[in-house]
């Protein structure tokens, strides 16, 4: 499951988030033996070489699902987590399934000048800046021992993760993180997950965004709104769209499709991510493929007013946007 503190939502589409609900505890064996290739033992750490065998047999689909719940299993209790990951969990299906530095097709640029930032790509095309602003406080901030001991009592407001939002559920920012912030499940739909979306008073995170640079650059007419996020491993949004803005990352790594105006992409507005690299992009053809690269910490990447985009989170990220409304 993700959690997206958002303010607008300009355009034409919703600004969606991510979101995942999964099983726990002997779950996992049962999950593995569904997919084929495992024993109902109620463990995945058993005959584990029998079982990628089978799984393989079965195609990308049935390993897919033994590596997400291996990476559940995997999972930091709280408080833990590798060094400079700030006890997010890093890896999961989305790391498994995209060899991220095989093909990036979005310019990074750490010496733009806000002048060439307007003429080549404010209206034209994303760029990822690189170095602009110094957010290792706020980065210090974020980490999930920190946001639990400031935020964790805050209730939000979770909706459907799908292109349209429609259901709420009200919870415990804790109980979010703590029971809900798993890897996602490759075969759940957007409609049976859920996300928090703008409907909190904002108010009640000032604390944290006052200490978040955004980028220095701007559009003349434009007023800033910032969205912040926790999505799990292998969670992301479908294809939407809606005006400029910046999304940074704060820990983990980012997935980012991309579509000029003019080229709507073959998608499914309930299925996630994750299921559309599996199912339609390796159908492609080159020409058919979209601006794509993995963004990482401390990089922010700029979308231009209208291009379509969808998200897959590699590792549980932590994020923040910056929308141009």
């Amino acid at each position: 499951m993700s959690l997206i503190l958002d303010r607008t939502a300009a355009g034409g589409h919703r600004v969606s988030s991510e979101a995942s609900t999964l099983p726990s505890g002997a779950g996992w064996g049962r999950a593995l033996q569904a997919s084929g290739g495992c024993h109902d033992d109620g463990s995945v750490g058993r005959g584990l070489p029998a079982c990628f065998a089978g799984l393989m047999a079965r195609g990308p689909r049935a390993l897919l699902l033994a590596l997400w719940a291996l990476a559940a299993l995997a999972r930091p209790s709280s408080g833990s987590g590798e060094a400079g990951g700030g006890g997010w969990l890093r890896g999961g299906p989305a790391a498994a399934a995209v060899a991220e530095e095989e093909r990036c097709t979005v310019e990074r640029r750490a010496d733009l000048t806000y002048a060439e930032f307007v003429q080549r790509y404010a209206f034209v095309k994303p760029v990822i800046l690189q170095g602009l602003t110094d957010n290792s406080r706020f980065r210090a901030l974020c980490s999930r021992e920190r946001l639990l001991t400031s935020f964790g009592d805050n209730i939000v407001r979770l909706s459907t993760a799908n292109t349209y939002s429609y259901r709420k559920v009200d919870l415990p920012f804790q109980e979010y993180v703590e029971q809900l912030l798993h890897p996602q499940d490759p075969a759940s739909l957007g409609n049976d997950t859920l996300y928090f979306f703008g409907d909190n008073n904002f108010t009640e995170w000032a604390s944290l965004f006052r200490h978040y640079s955004p980028p220095p650059f701007h559009l003349l007419g434009t007023t800033p709104a910032y969205s912040f996020g926790i999505a799990g491993a292998g969670s992301g949004v479908p294809f939407h769209w809606h005006g400029p803005g910046f999304s940074e990352v704060i820990y983990g790594r980012k997935r980012w499709f991309l579509y000029p105006p003019e080229k709507t992409p073959e998608f499914h507005p309930n299925k996630t991510t994750l299921a559309w690299l599996q199912d339609t992009y390796p159908a492609l053809a080159p020409l058919e493929r979209p601006l794509e690269c993995t963004i990482r910490a401390g990089e922010v990447l700029y979308f231009p007013d209208r291009w379509w985009h969808a998200t897959l989170n590699l590792d549980t990220s932590v994020f923040i946007s910056t929308f141009l409304g």
